[in-house]
């Protein structure tokens, strides 16, 4: 008795010390509460006491459920005039039919409701789901879950819903809750409030009904309530505490609702097994007295097992009102709940003043939701309304903000060094780890290695140096399995002990409270659900392309506590995403689609990539067409075109640029001084700034193969070519026909004894750029294919970048230029297409690079970023400046040095709608690319308009590069 008696005095302690800090405003009065009165009060007189109890339940329905079913709420608004429908599974244009059948039915507007936790996906196909509320909980700026609430309630109030069931403010201290989980924002009081009270401000301040569950609080549970009664055995205090803080402060702010879970709670009802959700003491005396909660209170779903398991259909109802619940959610039987409440009232047990208190409440909110004025809900446009692409860019930033890197052992992230690095991927969980991969290879070359036992794994790892593993579980739904098996475990201790390893879990974080240890892995990065945007959102943090920003919500065992986050710094390489993140629209960038399909169908090219970056994000990257007119085999990202005169940029400028930088050649050096042998020549005085500026009166090309043919059979000359390799004959043309071993000095020699242009104009050369790979290649001692890879691509993470394609890649990812039935008598495929490279062994200064258009951008991404790119400062900004600028305007001469310039007419190699500081080149195979350090827009074209017939023009023709780059400014919004 005593031990009774103590218990209820902490309770009453805990009722006066919770009316303290009550406020007793009416959330559910409207600006215009004296109309709003009005109307509530010209209803409620004139309803039946049927019709008033028929206000208190709302009850479920899938739109997917068969007619029978949907038929059944039909005879309960006619019959019972139930006041609202609660929506469960189906689609939205299914719903929305159902939605104003239902509406149109009733003659007192129904309160419609829904669980969109995480968004109308939650519930519906075809809808936005945004992330879970644990990964919400790893945010730092409460400006995006405000902006998330926002979003869910424009979907809700497009669907015509008037109340979303959230957000839950449950506060996840217990890591085996089996129902709450990932649905709660973390397990700290503060932040969990914080957020919600955020979700709840955006959902209101866009007129829908907010409802935080579950209350007094169902985060300190191990049992689902669904499936039986859970037990909170803490004592008032700890509850006042805790489970009850972010109630407290969201009612301060104007909660609208909130939902009683069904829970056993002693230290608050006395009665054993006493369902909150029932229970006066709760419901009345915390809530709605000690509180002064004035909104709708909904009880959670009556036909959940830890209530029905109480008592029967129609007893829980009454029991549930009599507690003080306004609406009873999911009745399991209405006809049978309605007769037992009026049955209630008749004896006496219910009076007047408490059902119009709940039944006036439940119209002001009906009011406030606007059902005042209702209109139906139109469903034309309604998928596309519903899947905005405003929604998929806050997803993404969702996603970005949320990442959490829990451990960085000597700044292991982000992944720096990419030439020093040789990376595997291994797939652990039960679910695809595809997407992630595909993202890893966009920065380097990863390898995915696969084994069935350890044994061979660890042996297939020791050709690596870095690994990169993926826990993968299902992110169909927040209660998916999350934990690691014991077999995976052995294997991931392994990898960890015997390699630099890092960790993207891409679960909840409990599921690393099975790891008996962390101690071998370099990194671990937090990414809470395996969703196609958190697989590709977490590679891009890995390479730095994004920077980790997320905090955990939840402690992960002591080495881990809520809060823990190492912020990391950006590398400046390459992120993906959507246009709208960078001012971009993506209507109009999809009108490239139209110009590309006409230009594939009328056959200027079978093929295309095409990417657009802004900002150093990819925001437009497509695959059109196929390798060839056959259409055998589709056009890919990882395929590799020849990209011809690109080369000169991509290639030969960069180490120019940085024998520039390192002040071993400048502008004024002149060609004598680079070549010795052509001193004495016409061209000894010719300056590296003028050759590259094409304004050295030289030739825009020699036809160095046609005096290789026999001029009786139109065919390679024996005296310079055979079908097979020998000493004599080493340099491969195709493998086929070697050209002869010491005649590639007889073609730098026919340049140097060429005849100068009479005149000193403009006129565009590839001879420069075979003097400067000789230059370049005697400086260093090796060829511009291993420079390149050394210097360049291999820093840059350019791993599909290459001379001598067939060396590096598989033949299908190499799309073919030409049916060459001139010079090499064959389909010219991993070969170079120009003739005077093929004759160089297809290593050349002005072609013979092949690569594909995402390998492209980065090295254009590397100009932009003023030499800069993944951590590494690869020439100077001045010097870069330097040859990005037009030395020879004035003479009429668009030309930068090496790179290719706007037009300064109305005829060029542009829209002429870019900026004069931008910069780029095209390629004679039908490649194009272009960067504007103004707008920070790279633009990629990669085609093979050459094949089948490099006569075919018409690419050139229609200006189809240049139209496309239009279209491309014309889709900046700002």
């Amino acid at each position: 008795m005593r031990h009774i008696i103590k218990k209820y005095f902490y309770f009453i302690i805990f009722l006066i010390t919770f009316s303290v800090d009550a406020q007793s405003e009416n959330p559910l009065l409207a600006e215009d509460f004296e109309t709003q009165q009005r109307w509530v009060d010209s209803i409620y007189n004139r309803m039946t006491l049927k019709e008033k109890v028929g206000q208190l339940f709302m009850v479920n329905v899938s739109s997917s459920d068969p007619q029978r079913e949907t038929d059944k709420i039909k005879r309960l608004i006619e019959e019972f005039m139930i006041g609202g429908v609660i929506f469960s599974k189906g689609g939205p244009k299914r719903q929305a039919k159902l939605n104003n059948e239902y509406q149109k039915l009733s003659k007192i507007p129904l309160l419609i409701g829904i669980d969109a936790e995480w968004g109308l996906g939650m519930r519906l196909d075809s809808t936005q789901a945004f992330p879970w509320n644990m990964t919400l909980g790893a945010i730092q700026d409460n400006h995006l879950i405000e902006e998330t609430g926002r979003q869910v309630a424009r979907h809700c109030k497009r669907m015509g819903v008037h109340i979303n069931f959230a957000p839950v403010v449950d506060i996840n201290t217990n890591p085996k809750n089996p129902i709450i989980g990932n649905r709660s924002f973390g397990e700290d009081k503060e932040k969990v409030t914080q957020k919600a009270l955020a979700f709840m401000k955006g959902m209101q301040r866009e007129g829908i009904l907010a409802s935080a569950k579950h209350f007094p609080g169902h985060g300190d549970t191990d049992t689902d309530s669904h499936n039986t009664l859970p037990t909170i055995n803490f004592d008032a205090k700890r509850i006042d505490s805790i489970e009850l803080y972010p109630y407290k402060k969201l009612i301060n702010e104007g909660l609208s609702s909130i939902m009683v879970a069904h829970l056993n709670i002693p230290s608050l009802e006395y009665r054993s097994d006493y369902p909150s959700s029932i229970s006066k003491k709760v419901v009345s005396g915390v809530l709605k007295d000690s509180l002064r909660f004035e909104g709708l209170i909904f009880t959670d779903a009556l036909n959940m097992k830890g209530a029905s398991n109480f008592k029967a259909p129609g007893d829980i109802d009454l029991a549930a009102f009599l507690a003080g619940n306004d609406i009873l959610l999911m009745s399991e039987d209405v006809p049978l709940a309605s007769q037992k409440i009026v049955s209630a009232y008749y004896s006496g047990a219910l009076t007047e003043e408490r059902l119009s208190y709940s039944v006036r409440k439940i119209l002001l909110a009906k009011y406030k939701a606007g059902l005042n004025a209702y209109q139906p809900v139109e469903t034309d446009f309604l998928y596309e309304e519903l899947n905005s692409v405003k929604n998929k860019v806050l997803l993404h930033d969702l996603v970005e903000n949320s990442l959490t890197v829990i451990k960085n052992e000597r700044a292991t992230l982000p992944i720096k060094n990419l030439d020093l690095k040789k990376i595997a991927y291994v797939s652990l969980g039960d679910d695809s780890g595809e997407t992630f991969y595909e993202e890893l290879s966009k920065y380097t070359q990863v390898e995915w290695v696969k084994a069935n036992q350890l044994g061979e794994m660890v042996e297939q790892l020791k050709n690596y140096n870095y690994v990169i593993v993926g826990f993968h579980k299902s992110n169909d739904s927040p209660w998916a399995e999350y934990k690691f098996k014991d077999k995976e475990l052995v294997w991931l201790y392994e990898i960890a002990r015997l390699n630099t390893t890092v960790l993207s879990i891409f679960a909840r974080p409990y599921a690393m409270l099975d790891m008996l240890t962390t101690t071998n892995f370099e990194g671990i990065v937090m990414s809470y659900q395996n969703s196609k945007v958190a697989q590709e959102k977490t590679a891009q943090l890995l390479f730095g392309a994004l920077e980790a920003k997320g905090k955990l919500p939840v402690s992960i065992g002591e080495e881990f506590p809520a809060g823990t986050g190492y912020e990391t710094r950006a590398l400046n390489r390459l992120s993906y995403g959507l246009p709208e993140s960078v001012g971009m629209n993506s209507y109009k960038l999809n009108r490239i689609d139209s110009i590309v399909d006409f230009a594939l169908k009328e056959k200027m090219a079978p093929g295309v990539q095409l990417i657009v970056a802004r900002k150093g994000k990819v925001v437009f990257n497509k695959n059109y067409g196929y390798h060839t007119y056959n259409k055998f085999r589709k056009v890919k990202g990882s395929d590799v075109y020849d990209l011809a005169s690109l080369t000169k940029i991509l290639a030969t400028l960069p180490l120019t640029i940085e024998l520039k930088d390192k002040g071993i050649i400048s502008l004024n050096t002149r060609v004598g001084k680079m070549l010795p042998s052509f001193k004495g020549s016409n061209k000894e005085n010719i300056t590296l700034r003028s050759m590259l500026s094409h304004y050295a009166k030289l030739k825009a090309w020699i036809p160095f193969y046609l005096q290789t043919m026999d001029s009786v059979t139109r065919k390679p000359d024996k005296k310079y070519y055979r079908k097979s390799r020998s000493k004599d004959f080493n340099i491969e043309v195709t493998n086929n026909l070697y050209f002869r071993s010491d005649m590639k000095d007889s073609l730098l020699l026919r340049i140097r004894d060429s005849e100068l242009r009479d005149r000193l104009k403009y006129k565009y050369s590839d001879l420069p750029y075979y003097l400067l790979k000789t230059y370049i290649e005697n400086h260093y001692g090796n060829t511009l294919h291993k420079l390149t890879q050394q210097h360049f691509y291999k820093p840059l993470g350019a791993n599909n970048a290459s001379y001598l394609p067939l060396t590096q890649f598989r033949k299908k990812r190499i799309v073919p230029t030409e049916h060459d039935r001139i010079f090499r008598d064959e389909v010219v495929h991993g070969y170079v297409h120009d003739q005077g490279a093929a004759m160089l062994g297809g290593i050349a200064g002005h072609a013979g690079l092949f690569a594909n258009a995402n390998d492209v951008t980065k090295i254009m991404q590397m100009y932009l970023n003023k030499g800069y790119y993944g951590g590494k400062q690869y020439f100077r900004e001045e010097t870069l400046d330097e040859f990005n600028t037009c030395h020879y305007c004035h003479r009429n001469v668009r030309r930068g040095i090496g790179f290719d310039k706007p037009q300064l007419g109305d005829v060029g190699p542009t829209c002429g709608c870019i900026s004069m500081t931008s910069f780029g080149h095209s390629g004679f195979t039908g490649t194009f690319t272009w960067a504007d350090p103004e707008q920070e827009i790279i633009y990629v074209f990669l085609s093979n308009r050459t094949f089948p017939n490099a006569a075919n023009r018409k690419l050139i023709s229609h200006d189809i590069r240049s139209e496309i780059q239009r279209l491309i400014y014309e889709a900046i919004d700002y």
